[in-house]
């Protein structure tokens, strides 16, 4: 399969556009800019964090951006002077990786330790959006009462 066709969706949902736009991106991805190599895991029921291994990169050359459900991580190296490389593995070229968020996540900090930047990530979701308990009042609790006793 190489085409997706989503038009359905679009007929029969309202609302959805974010979560339809993010499965037509992802079905386009094809995979070619790996750089630089990650880690998304789950450290706990609504506690995430971010890996990027970003050796040969200082703190002062990299920038974490937080937006609306969007996540942005740059980087540039700063030119310091011709090198005369006999072979240069280490890669120095500028990138830049964004991470779609779910609604209520949001960024806590951000840590760069040996080379590796450790973004940590929390799902909080307001009050009013958490399930609660309803009570259900009942009309007739006094026409009840009577009726137990008698039985």
């Amino acid at each position: 399969m190489t085409a997706l066709d989503l038009a359905p969706l679009w007929r029969s949902t309202i609302g959805f556009d974010r979560l339809i736009d993010l499965i037509e991106d992802s079905v386009r991805w094809t995979g070619g800019d790996n750089y630089p190599p990650y880690n998304i895991e789950r450290a706990g029921e609504d506690h995430y964090q971010i890996s990027l291994a970003l050796a040969g990169f200082t703190p002062d050359e990299v920038s974490v951006t937080a937006e609306q459900n969007m996540l942005t991580v740059e980087g540039r190296k700063a030119e310091k002077g011709s090198h005369q490389y006999l072979y240069q593995g280490i890669s120095s070229r500028p990138f830049r990786r964004t991470f779609n968020l779910a609604d209520y996540v949001q960024v806590k900090g951000a840590s760069f330790e040996n080379g590796m930047l450790k973004i940590d990530l929390v799902r909080e979701v307001p009050e009013a959006m958490k399930p609660r308990q309803i009570a259900i009042n009942v009309a007739n609790a006094h026409q009840q009462v009577e009726h137990q006793q008698a039985a």
